[in-house]
């Protein structure tokens, strides 16, 4: 029981660095505008057999965090700061003046 529980938490490290990378694909079709129907529906099939590997996992009762040391994806590029220019405020009162 030891080995397959050992076996489904190797299959399901795979299975999210895997997920990720396809993720990542996915968002960068998204971005140009293309058709990503096809990865999308991978991720799905992978959603579904990781479902699967953890109710088994769960059923074996093993309960211990799974930790994946993977590099993060970003979604978008960050973005610069936006920077405001100092103004000066002035009165309501002196603006109806002049």
């Amino acid at each position: 029981m030891d080995n397959r529980i050992s076996e489904i938490r190797r299959i399901i490290r795979a299975l999210r660095v895997s997920m990720r990378e396809a993720e990542a694909v996915m968002h960068e079709q998204i971005n140009r505008d293309e058709d990503c129907t096809f990865v999308a529906e991978e991720v799905m099939k992978m959603r579904m057999v990781m479902s699967g590997l953890v109710q088994e996992r769960a059923a074996l009762g093993d309960t211990d965090p799974i930790i994946v040391a993977s590099l993060f994806v970003p979604r978008r590029k960050p973005t610069p700061p936006r920077r405001v220019e100092g103004r000066r405020l002035v009165p309501l009162r002196e603006v109806a003046q002049v």
